[in-house]
């Protein structure tokens, strides 16, 4: 899951281009405690997009819509948040390693006065949540210009780590250094703090705009000997970054889980006969060097959120073909699959009929519950939890959450 969006490049990336013990066991169970299931949501606070609900505001402001989130998925019987903790190479928690974020403050480097994550963290196990720290690794900011950057910013300090494309800026994957320090800078939060997982969005090399070429032509030369193409080499240095993290993690607070959450289509059927049915004009394997497939089927993580933001009978992505294409992938492996949802598309008039229906996304968690390899649920976002604009979520928790259920471990 940017936001500026992880959801919506997402979504923009698919129709610009082309013109997704387990969760049917506690699903509409209403006697007794249910199974184990993921139901989770993500807390977005890149461009302030669920919190805080703009820079500037209060300590005691920002702290209270925080609570306020918290007790809204408590409410709603979900038992995970996915808290965003660094949305651009900066952070939610007091870092050595890079700046506080301006998401904040409205600037970037000043201290709002006191400790997002770690309040984060103690409320959310508070009220029987767990609390995944969610990281961008390579985003560096929504914008190109590397001077609106804190003095003291790691990428203003290391100019070279740096990469401009699409109108931002992004860390170089292919420097050895760079992949280094994002692990340091992430793992400092993970070292501090109890939380129950690490989690990484579907930001990996960035997402293909026309016209633009990523150039990280020097770090190819200097380190891409050995390889038979640079998009080879490319998928090695993010192989390289889920790898090592896993381990740190493990390392560093081994009761932690880690997980990502990529755009939905791994490859296209028409692209390679391992790929699901879907004509989706980015494929993660592809277009952001990251082999998704390959992680679950190695158990390089515990855990896998693809984003299913496509309804059923969406015709270049279909959820109905996504979700078994996903469970076979998950199938025999020890990476547990979750499915992310749109709930940000229920009610909106830009989206196709289907999301004007309250039913939709019930219907989503039926049809994955056929699917004893799907575990769960999360949601996207957190606002849309709270404003629930047609009611799709309350329809959720009535046909599908009657019982609170812990998290699969």
């Amino acid at each position: 899951m940017g936001r500026v969006s992880r959801r919506a490049f997402a979504v923009a990336a698919l129709s610009a281009f082309t013109m997704m013990p387990r969760a049917s066991a506690a699903t509409g169970h209403r006697g007794g405690a249910a199974e184990s299931e993921m139901r989770g949501v993500w807390i977005a606070s890149v461009a302030n997009r669920d919190w805080p609900s703009k820079s500037g505001l209060s300590a005691t402001q920002q702290r209270a819509e925080l609570l306020t989130h918290l007790d809204t998925a408590a409410d709603h019987r979900l038992n995970t948040v996915f808290f965003q903790v660094r949305p651009t190479a900066d952070a939610m928690w007091p870092s050595p390693y890079e700046p506080w974020s301006q998401y904040l403050t409205g600037t970037q480097g000043k201290d709002p006065g006191w400790d997002p994550l770690g309040t984060a963290v103690e409320e959310a196990h508070a009220r029987g949540l767990q609390l995944h720290a969610w990281f961008n690794p390579y985003r560096i900011a929504v914008h190109a210009d590397p001077s609106r950057l804190a003095a003291s910013h790691p990428a203003r300090q290391n100019p070279h780590w740096a990469v401009t494309y699409g109108g931002k800026l992004f860390y170089n994957p292919g420097l050895p250094e760079v992949r280094a320090f994002v692990e340091d800078a992430m793992l400092d939060a993970v070292a501090k703090y109890p939380v129950d997982g690490v989690h990484f969005d579907d930001y990996f090399y960035p997402y293909p705009v026309a016209g633009q070429t990523f150039d990280d032509d020097d770090a190819y030369d200097e380190h891409g000997g050995g390889f038979p193409d640079r998009a080879a080499w490319r998928r090695d240095n993010i192989d390289l970054l889920v790898r090592e993290t896993a381990d740190r993690v493990k390392e560093v607070r081994p009761g932690a889980r880690f997980g990502i959450s990529p755009f939905g289509v791994w490859r296209n059927a028409g692209t390679d006969p391992l790929g699901s049915d879907t004509k989706a004009g980015v494929e993660t394997y592809d277009d952001l060097h990251a082999d998704t497939r390959k992680w679950v089927r190695e158990g390089w993580i515990d855990y896998i959120v693809p984003q299913l933001y496509w309804n059923i009978g969406f015709a270049a992505a279909d959820y109905a073909k996504l979700v078994p294409w996903w469970a076979e992938v998950a199938r025999g492996s020890s990476t547990q699959l979750y499915i992310g949802e749109a709930l940000y598309k229920a009610g909106d008039p830009a989206q196709p009929a289907a999301w004007q229906q309250t039913g939709e996304l019930s219907r989503h968690l039926t049809l994955a519950g056929e699917h004893t390899q799907v575990r769960g649920h999360v949601y996207f976002a957190a606002k849309d939890v709270a404003t629930d604009r047609i009611g799709a979520m309350a329809r959720v928790v009535a046909d599908h959450y009657g019982q609170p259920a812990p998290p699969p471990r």
